[in-house]
């Protein structure tokens, strides 16, 4: 038996699941993943709050995660309240979610590419027909282009990725109110990486009042370093939240999801306070890419894209070679590294000038 052979839908056959290498390899820069683990004091308040809530595992969690919302309204500031705060396990079930209310059969969804390999895997799961725009040369949106793509396809929802995955390309304020006003559904900011973001790149929450439309997601995967917990949430209008709960499964935050997200929340100075030794990184590794004569792009998250090589996988295969694991994805002839330790970085540079040398 094969899965071929199973009574799959059609539009599924032919598909690969999504999945990035995971290797057991001395360094690995190729998630995205914040690499600085919880301190011990969180860990301590972590592990009380799960054994305050395992005395209560034989109930249902809180099926709207209240308290939760609460916490990521305050944390996102910009007057939001709990009613426009809904929480789910990672930013893909956000997404997920999203096209369960505004995508499906007879539906279409566009994003601009190179981008987040996930939107399409989700549309293509809930029956979303995918809409494949284009980037510029730089990875911007060009504002005329993205215009034409929408009003000619009409889609119920508009992926705009901010910073963007695999480029780092942020989006100014204009290009996503431009496209706003054009969008005949709803507009969806993944703002996965908004806490690396350079100074005064602005965030798309500040365009949430006056737009029902406007979604903007986010998660605590990276910035927060708790891509383990799994948790994921938008902002939006109320309404918005409405139509979450048509879809949402029945208790879909278990109870200890919602106590390590708020214990996280609680020690957000903490653990955001790495952000700005990553930033630093990412940029010293930019100009030492660009140094070595090699391509980057200008990176607004947590990683760089770099090239162009002829043969991106040999280049790949030479960094695994000597214990480096990056992501060999976006645009023929790049690759993208994510920004790790000090220790990580200069890893990262010793093995890459052993490939190229």
């Amino acid at each position: 038996m094969t899965l071929d052979d199973l009574p799959i839908r059609d539009d599924l056959r032919g598909k690969h699941p999504y999945g990035a290498p995971q290797l057991d390899v001395p360094v690995q820069l190729n998630t995205n993943e914040n690499p600085y683990p919880p301190s011990a004091a969180l860990i301590d308040d972590l592990a009380r709050a799960v054994r305050h809530g395992a005395s209560t595992l034989n109930r249902y969690p809180d099926r709207d995660a209240v308290d939760l919302r609460k916490d990521l309204a305050d944390y996102l500031g910009h007057g939001l309240t709990a009613r426009q705060v809904w929480a789910a396990n990672g930013s893909n079930e956000i997404i997920q979610q999203i096209l369960q209310a505004f995508g499906g059969p007879g539906r279409a969804a566009i994003g601009f590419e190179p981008s987040y390999s996930m939107h399409p895997i989700i549309a293509s799961g809930t029956s979303t027909r995918w809409i494949e725009g284009a980037r510029e040369e730089d990875f911007s949106i060009d504002v005329g282009r993205a215009v034409a793509a929408i009003e000619e396809h009409r889609p119920g929802v508009v992926f705009l990725t901010s910073p963007n995955n695999p480029t780092g390309t942020a989006l100014p304020l204009v290009v996503i109110e431009s496209i706003l006003a054009a969008a005949p559904g709803m507009v969806v900011v993944d703002e996965a990486y908004a806490e690396f973001a350079r100074t005064g790149t602005p965030s798309a929450l500040s365009l949430l009042p006056g737009n029902p439309r406007l979604i903007v997601t986010r998660t605590m995967s990276k910035a927060f370093a708790m891509a383990g917990t799994r948790l994921g949430y938008l902002a939006a209008d109320p309404a918005v939240v409405d139509a979450m709960l048509l879809v949402r499964l029945p208790y879909h935050l278990s109870t200890l999801t919602q106590a390590a997200a708020r214990v996280a929340v609680a020690h957000r100075e903490e653990l955001l306070g790495t952000v700005d030794r990553l930033r630093a990184e990412r940029d010293a590794t930019v100009e030492w890419i660009r140094h070595r004569g090699l391509e980057a792009a200008d990176s607004d998250a947590n990683f760089v894209l770099f090239g162009r090589f002829p043969n991106r996988r040999a280049v790949w295969e030479g960094l695994l070679e000597q214990g480096v694991l990056i992501r060999e994805t976006g645009p023929a002839g790049w690759l993208r590294v994510s920004i790790g330790t000090s220790e990580e970085m200069a890893a990262f540079r010793a093995a890459l000038e052993g490939v190229l040398g």
